[in-house]
């Protein structure tokens, strides 16, 4: 299909995924049907051969629904059509977290194992998403970091991040695409899932059209606060010691000192570090006199005493603060 021939919404994603991916070596497409990711397959092909970068799609199956291996076929075979080679990966969804933060885990692994080392995996989040993600993490008390959203790194694009849903939808309407529906996006026992079909809609009744985009650009802009911060602590310390005097933290600003004690404690050994974790780290730091000391998950000690501050690695998963 030539380019003049595609329609309004179709051409507005090609130009995004133009203006957004860098032409590289190979291009991976992360689909799942559904229309964000069946027009980011279709929209990606189109710019690749304008920058003569070759696209390849991986639709993950993990397994989770009757009748997964039907729909991972039937977009296989709606993407034929358009000369574009899916390949079907079947994931194994294990590990911590719940089943959508394990899925999440193993439909990346599985992508980042299929592009390679100078491919890149483009996936379709769109700016609905990034607003859900926000609205999510506001929920749950979350700093700079968690409220900037989701972003490119590594060797991760989202060249739809700047577009409504809508859009996707009206592209696959115009190439004559069937989307599949996850009957996950409406069950309303997720919290993202209440937050796109009852918060968001309440909100843009009650205080006025735009909040999607309004929350999208407050990811933006929490985004370059926090990689400001982020720089600005690192280097501070030496994460690979062990001991650090008080002196050498307590002079930082809040915002620097818990980026440098997060650090410290997960090169240690911490995981699944809450706010709660961090403010208790900053406070072993911060207090004038005493003994203290906080057990973080897995098992990670840091103990304060005589002006020092000491991590190591602990024997239980409890989590503990105490002083005196």
């Amino acid at each position: 299909m030539a380019r003049k021939a595609l329609g309004p919404a179709t051409k507005r994603l090609v130009d995004e995924v133009m203006v957004g991916v860098e032409p590289v070596e190979s291009w991976v497409v992360g689909c799942s049907g559904g229309p964000d990711s069946l027009a980011l397959a279709v929209t990606a092909a189109h710019a690749g051969d304008v920058l003569q970068t070759p696209v390849s799609v991986v639709v993950v199956d993990h397994g989770l629904q009757s009748g997964s291996a039907a729909v991972a076929a039937g977009v296989v075979d709606q993407l034929a059509r358009y000369d574009l080679a899916a390949e079907v990966v079947r994931v194994t969804v294990t590990g911590p977290g719940g089943p959508e933060a394990a899925a999440r885990r193993a439909r990346r692994a599985a992508l980042i194992e299929a592009a390679g080392l100078a491919g890149l995996v483009l996936l379709g989040h769109t700016m609905d998403d990034q607003a859900e993600q926000v609205l999510l993490g506001l929920a749950r008390g979350s700093g700079a970091r968690s409220l900037s959203g989701m972003s490119d790194h590594g060797n991760i694009r989202r060249p739809f991040l700047g577009v409504r849903r809508a859009v996707t939808e009206r592209a696959c309407a115009e190439l004559g695409l069937t989307p599949w529906h996850d009957p996950h996006n409406a069950d309303e026992g997720f919290a993202r899932v209440r937050a796109r079909r009852v918060v968001l809609p309440t909100m843009e009744r009650e205080l006025g059209p735009g909040i999607t985009e309004a929350l999208a650009r407050t990811a933006d802009l929490l985004r370059d606060d926090a990689d400001a911060l982020d720089e600005l602590a690192a280097g501070l310390i030496d994460v690979a010691r062990t001991r650090v005097a008080v002196a050498e933290l307590r002079p930082h600003p809040a915002a620097i000192r818990r980026r440098v004690l997060k650090a410290w404690l997960l090169r240690h050994g911490a995981q699944n570090l809450s706010a709660t974790h961090l403010l208790a780290a900053d406070d072993l730091v911060t207090r004038r006199h005493g003994f203290g000391e906080l057990q973080a998950p897995a098992g990670v000690r840091l103990t304060r005493r005589q002006g020092w501050v000491e991590v190591a690695a602990g024997t239980g998963p409890a989590e503990r603060v105490s002083s005196n």
